[in-house]
């Protein structure tokens, strides 16, 4: 006998609406917190955003990176980050690991000082290291950088409020671009909060949300639209309770799938990746909670048209199609 795990139950009613008001308002109050939150702590912006050196280093025999790590953390650099490159063109005899380190002066590059000593340090666990390159990042670059990661999310957030007005209504697409906007804020609060090195890789990960976020709204959206012209006469919360309903399984599943492998990243993927993998693991929780309570309500409150060219159904036809237990007043 087949085994199927199962989630979420089959046929739920689910009163996602009975505390609409509530839920809408932990959000708006999350996302006024995140704001004032980021305007008095600001980001931990990482070397892409605040200018600094990169080191390419080369050596005949293997490393251990924790070594080069605890080598440069004597030398109180503050902001490095060490990682292993691998090419399948290298050789055996070419080992190679790119080092970054952030600076705070105004050149926004290490003095040749600061590289011999970094490089002497280094001597002393691998003797055989050299520097085949030293590039710096200074703070007018990573100023554009910091302006080229706002147009990008600002042109991903409008080219889907457009794609979304086409494919359904305005409301809708209102709807969609207010959840989207809730869950950039909250996991730009919580990199301020906690001050979670802000680089290059989370605006990857900002993005990713985004996508990911919208791509769950619109099949709810989607199944929406569809119950809309087959119930016309059903009231429009209910339809949307219907519809949450009906999906919640497929958002479920998706949004725990993505968790199980972005968590196995998490603890097993390094330091590197960790701000891009929490941003991301934080951004799938965020966006199933925004889809389901927050994208609804706006249109939900905007209202939508019912007027499809589809035949009415009468309400016996849609009782029928319903047949089952009644919404339940859970949250």
């Amino acid at each position: 006998m087949a085994f199927r795990l199962k989630l979420v139950p089959d046929n739920t009613r689910i009163n996602f609406f009975r505390w609409q008001g509530l839920t809408f308002g932990i959000s708006a109050v999350a996302m006024l917190a995140s704001v004032i939150i980021i305007l008095i702590n600001g980001f931990n912006f990482g070397i892409d955003f605040r200018g600094g050196t990169t080191i390419r280093t080369e050596s005949p025999t293997a490393f251990e990176v924790s070594d080069y790590r605890q080598a440069m953390d004597e030398l109180g650099l503050g902001d490095v980050s060490i990682t292993e490159v691998f090419d399948p063109t290298f050789g055996a005899e070419k080992h190679v690991a790119q080092i970054r380190i952030g600076t705070t002066n105004e050149t926004g590059s290490v003095t040749p000082e600061e590289l011999n000593r970094i490089e002497a340090a280094l001597k002393t666990v691998d003797p055989q290291v050299s520097f085949a390159a030293v590039e710096s990042v200074g703070p007018k670059v990573s100023g554009e950088l910091i302006k080229t990661a706002v147009y990008a999310v600002g042109a991903a957030t409008l080219g889907i409020l457009f794609y979304i007005w086409l494919r359904f209504e305005w409301q809708f697409a209102l709807g969609g671009v207010f959840a989207l906007i809730h869950d950039v804020l909250l996991t730009l609060g919580i990199f301020s909060l906690f001050q979670i090195k802000f680089d290059l890789s989370t605006i990857a990960a900002l993005l990713t949300i985004l996508g990911y976020s919208i791509n769950d709204t619109v099949v709810v959206f989607d199944r929406l639209r569809e119950n809309l012209i087959k119930f016309k006469t059903m009231p429009l919360i209910d339809v949307m309770n219907l519809t949450v309903n009906e999906t919640l399984s497929r958002t479920i599943m998706t949004a725990v799938t993505t968790a199980l492998a972005l968590t196995a990243m998490l603890v097993l993927g390094g330091d590197v990746i960790r701000g891009f993998v929490f941003a991301m693991l934080w951004g799938v929780f965020v966006g199933c909670y925004s889809t389901i309570y927050v994208a609804k309500n706006i249109v939900l409150w905007l209202g939508v048209k019912r007027d499809w060219s589809k035949p009415d159904k009468t309400a016996a036809a849609e009782k029928s199609d319903l047949a089952g237990t009644p919404f339940q007043d859970m949250p």
